[in-house]
């Protein structure tokens, strides 16, 4: 079965969307690269090819990890398996 998402590290919050579109209710799964291991979910919302799934909640405040780095921070409160951008997460430097 080949993976709807990638995640690269354990502490990543968020897998990177890679084959198409994922729909709103549609079960998807994800292949973690550092550990090879296949994880499974339901998303929440559309989530465009390229853009990011949230792996977890996520609460306003919260670190995003990707590729086991920061990337920025949440600034709405985001749902296991919801669309993560520019609409709710922000950059800590500003």
């Amino acid at each position: 079965m080949n993976p709807h998402f990638i995640v690269h590290e354990p502490k990543d919050s968020v897998g990177v969307v890679v084959v198409d579109q994922i729909g709103a209710g549609e079960e998807v799964s994800g292949w973690v690269m550092e550990t090879d291991e296949t994880i499974s979910m339901t998303a929440t919302e559309v989530v465009p090819l390229g853009h990011k799934l949230a792996l977890k909640d996520i609460s306003v405040g919260e670190t995003i990890f990707k590729y086991g780095q920061d990337i920025g921070k949440a600034v709405g409160d985001i749902r296991q398996g919801g669309h993560v951008h520019v609409q709710n997460v922000k950059t800590k430097r500003w």
